[in-house]
């Protein structure tokens, strides 16, 4: 596995842009964990900005800080 799940602010993405955005990650993923393909799933989820800090940061991304390897560069 992984299971990536990406939330993000609307965007006007096509099908191939989602496309191409969850094959660019799962590459990735393939290279530094050496997963394979048929391992991989990919969520992406939009979010309003409005929304953001009570349905992302308050339940996912603030209990997880002390773990995050990448922090966000913003409070709220």
């Amino acid at each position: 596995m992984p299971h990536i799940d990406i939330k993000y602010f609307p965007r006007e993405l096509s099908e191939e842009q989602k496309q191409a955005l969850a094959n660019d990650v799962c590459e990735v993923l393939k290279k530094h964990l050496q997963s394979k393909d048929s391992a991989l799933s990919v969520a992406l989820t939009e979010v309003a900005p409005e929304d953001w800090k009570s349905e992302v940061y308050d339940p996912v991304i603030k209990p997880a800080l002390d773990n995050l390897v990448k922090k966000p560069g913003y409070t709220m």
